[in-house]
């Protein structure tokens, strides 16, 4: 039986619907901004595998020091003992992120680090002896899938099964306006709100919609009028997606909590950051056992994802990577002036490097029947592009080249036209 036979046979691919999924692409090698699958054809991810790879893939120097790791310690209990990568990575971040984010807590992906900032305000309040249990959130949010993150997110497609076992969250409208202020001081108002949770600049799944950092300053702000907590989530829009390291470096007011992952290996390993200021961090030191965070994953901290997350550091902070993502950008922005007036586009954003095409359709959203036909058509020119509903986007790897990007372009153009 052939590994693809093993697949149908055992496998069960996630956000997909398995009774009318299509043969999924047989993936073989990796290389740059390429994909190479079984019989030969070559793809440009241009998504980077779902936001993950900055660096391209198989990168002799990501591979180098995993390698390196593993043979002088591939893994060890993270309660009671500790190693240098993890210390250095540590070190290492903290002079890309707000000053005040002071402690770090390692986990596994997205998600985690989004389930324990928010398992991290409520103990936070709950030690302190304070009666906040109010969460603000953003229309069209996505935090995540376990139950805290999909409390957290928009009430839709991914959590209409689970949404009589998830908390109550108040989800403020889409921060295009200043009126969202009004609508923000609205709940403030009301009492108790432990934190707002927000992703900075970009709402991924929901569109790559995107809004702007005096907006979220503003709201910051006012937050801390009110003594609330907020949380950053920049597992998406973290390492460089907004041209800047971190979406939240463009602000002048500073969330207390920040999550990341995706980025943080360079797409090589699953690993996650939650991290928090001396203050948040305070309120758990005590005599008393319960009052510590009892919270942990088996592969926290795992030398290995610290070691490979060090090594994608230093191809992020070289001149050259940086070079890259300005080039990404400004060939962003040179095409969306391109197309911006085409009859078939609703909407065109674009952040950093990251490029979407909102196209005008009657079923809008992540089911819309453009999906496919726009999958399709970019598999036929070449190209791995998985449409949000009836929007394109382009987050492509930063060692992606301009001929490359030429290629998604033009195959962009004809989707237009289809």
């Amino acid at each position: 039986m052939s590994w693809e036979d093993l697949d149908k046979k055992y496998i069960w691919h996630p956000f997909t619907q398995m009774q009318t999924a299509e043969k999924p692409l047989a993936i073989t090698k990796g290389k740059g901004s390429l994909l190479f699958d079984k019989e030969g054809n070559t793809y440009i991810d241009a998504i980077s595998s779902w936001w993950v790879n900055l660096h391209g893939h198989s990168h002799p120097y990501l591979a180098q020091k995993v390698n390196e790791q593993m043979l002088n310690l591939e893994h060890v209990v993270f309660a009671g003992c500790t190693h240098e990568p993890a210390a250095q990575l540590c070190s290492r971040l903290k002079k890309h992120l707000p000053k005040n984010q002071e402690k770090f807590f390692f986990s596994d992906n997205g998600s985690s680090a989004v389930e324990i900032a928010i398992k991290m305000v409520i103990q936070y309040w709950h030690n302190k002896g304070g009666n906040r249990n109010r969460f603000l959130a953003l229309d069209g949010a996505y935090h995540g899938d376990t139950f805290g993150a999909m409390s957290a997110g928009a009430r839709g497609l991914f959590s209409a099964p689970f949404n009589n076992y998830l908390f109550e969250v108040s989800h403020l409208p889409f921060p295009t306006k200043e009126n969202v202020l009004e609508n923000l001081r609205i709940e403030l108002d009301k009492g108790e709100v432990a934190c707002f949770i927000f992703e900075p600049l970009v709402q991924g799944a929901a569109g790559m919609r995107m809004y702007s950092p005096e907006i979220l300053d503003k709201m910051i702000a006012l937050c801390q009028e009110y003594g609330v907590l907020c949380i950053a989530d920049e597992v998406m829009t973290g390492f460089g997606r907004t041209g800047t390291t971190f979406a939240v470096n463009q602000l002048k007011n500073t969330p207390d909590l920040m999550c990341m992952s995706k980025g943080l290996t360079g797409g090589t390993l699953p690993m996650s950051i939650t991290t928090c200021s001396q203050e948040i961090y305070n309120a758990f030191l005590s005599n008393d056992l319960t009052k510590a965070f009892l919270h942990g994953h088996s592969f926290t901290g795992n030398p290995v994802g610290c070691s490979v997350s060090l090594a994608s550091l230093d191809l992020l902070e070289k001149q050259e990577c940086q070079n890259n993502i300005q080039q990404i950008i400004e060939s962003h922005q040179a095409f969306a002036k391109e197309i911006e007036s085409h009859s078939k586009i609703n909407d065109l954003r674009q952040t950093g490097t990251i490029l979407a095409i909102e196209l005008k359709d009657d079923t809008s959203g992540y089911a819309s029947d453009l999906r496919t036909l726009l999958y399709k058509h970019f598999l036929s020119e070449g190209i791995l592009i998985r449409p949000l509903g009836n929007v394109v986007y382009i987050l492509p790897p930063y060692c992606i080249t301009t001929t490359e990007l030429n290629q998604i372009y033009l195959a962009t153009k004809k989707a237009l036209d289809l």
